[in-house]
């Protein structure tokens, strides 16, 4: 009796697509990247210019920051699931259009009260569009370049660092800052479209119910990774929410230095974001720990660094490095949470926009404390070392899950 021989499996929309295709869609994915990150790390950087014209606080502005980031906290996991059913293309083109439209009532609020609504609105779709877009850029990448392909995506936010948030402030600062958020809708708006142009259908996931992807998602080690990035990343949104002031209140220089400091994250950003996806391709979780240890140095040094213009220059590129975590922890996430793909790629930026929350919040309470504006430094240290206390567990967890005896009793079940 002949055996008949196996299907072949018919090619998908992916494998159709030429290098040049796959490289307009990742602009695409990434210039909306770079909208996001604009507006993310916008008002850091504007933050004298927003104290004049709002009448409030420092720390007030960096509420509004963890207003936003509370809204990409709430956005990512309930967008994930209520767009589980959702063709990715369709998804990506809603997302970025309700992420226009936050950023314009952004530009037109016209109090600080309104701000804090319009900042939380605007941030709800933040990692739901992250993570789409990662999982998007996975499937048009081959399966050994998924880290490179994931650094890609985030391209767009350390590029917003370097590039977007030093232009916003130097605009904020010859004309208004309100023109910075409508210039951010402008540009989610030319991201909607290129996506609409370039990106073909059909490049989708395995359907997945809502009910099913939560009950994947809650596993330990997809907590642990989401804990990891959540607290031990705070520590760069300590020092860079309160970059500005420092500079003008303890290294004393004018405000036109303020972007060159706001570019130094930005260049750390970039070379931190290519280190990351190598060190997932080639260490993956165990890259985490060395992000990890080197944050905790840099950020321990900053009060050092932050008395000079060189010095503090050098501070913002070493702790700007920090961003290889993102691509570590995102990459991770896809090993660890089965079923639950754009629920786990979404909450990755939900946790790092929980350290965005909760690094200006205590540095903000570190610094109305009477500690000084450079004691967001040693505030970050410390989150840095809550991080690596949460990697190791994670690890040890991982190691328990991998055990003969583990193994023999999932392969029993």
């Amino acid at each position: 009796m002949d055996v008949a021989p196996p299907p072949v499996p018919l090619p998908s929309v992916a494998d159709a697509l030429t290098a040049r295709q796959v490289g307009l869609i990742l602009f695409a994915l990434t210039l909306g990247g770079f909208a996001i990150g604009t507006s993310e790390f916008a008002s850091m950087g504007l933050m004298p210019n927003m104290v004049a014209s709002l009448g409030v606080t420092e720390p007030q502005v960096g509420h509004l920051i963890s207003a936003y980031a509370l809204g990409v906290v709430v956005g990512a996991p309930l967008l994930a699931i209520l767009g589980a059913g959702w063709k990715r293309k369709t998804l990506l083109l809603a997302l970025m259009g309700f992420y226009a439209l936050g950023n314009l009532a952004s530009a037109l609020g016209p109090t600080y009260e309104s701000l804090l609504v319009f900042r939380f609105i605007a941030g709800l779709p933040h990692g739901a569009y992250f993570g789409v877009a990662a999982l998007t850029a996975v499937a048009i990448s081959p399966p050994n370049k998924r880290g490179r392909a994931i650094s890609l995506v985030m391209l767009g936010l350390t590029l917003a660092i370097l590039i977007g948030n030093p232009l916003a402030t130097w605009l904020g600062q010859i004309i208004d800052w309100r023109w910075v958020f409508a210039a951010v809708a402008l540009v989610a708006l030319s991201t909607a479209l290129l996506l609409a142009v370039w990106l073909p259908a059909g490049i989708d996931g395995a359907k997945a119910h809502p009910l099913d992807e939560l009950r994947a998602f809650n596993r330990l080690p997809v907590w642990q990774a989401l804990a990891i990035g959540a607290i031990g990343f705070a520590g760069m949104f300590s020092v860079f929410s309160y970059l500005a002031p420092t500079m003008l209140e303890v290294t004393r220089v004018s405000p036109a230095w303020i972007p060159l400091g706001l570019a130094g994250f930005g260049v750390g950003g970039v070379i931190g974001n290519f280190v990351g996806g190598w060190l997932s391709d080639r260490f993956q979780l165990r890259g985490a720990w060395m992000v990890l240890a080197w944050a905790m140095v840099a950020l321990l040094m900053f009060p050092l660094l932050a008395k000079g213009l060189p010095t503090i220059l050098l501070a913002t590129v070493t702790i700007g490095l920090m961003g290889a975590l993102g691509p570590i922890l995102q990459s991770h996430l896809m090993d660890v949470a089965g079923d639950a793909q754009t629920l786990a790629a979404a909450s990755h930026h939900a946790a790092f926009n929980t350290a965005n929350a909760l690094g200006p919040w205590l540095g903000g309470m570190a610094i109305t404390a009477g500690y000084g504006w450079t004691s967001t430094g040693y505030v970050g240290a410390a989150m840095a070392v809550a991080g690596l206390l949460i990697y190791v567990w994670a690890q040890r967890t991982l190691r328990g899950a991998s055990t003969p005896a583990n193994v023999a009793c999932d392969t029993a079940s």
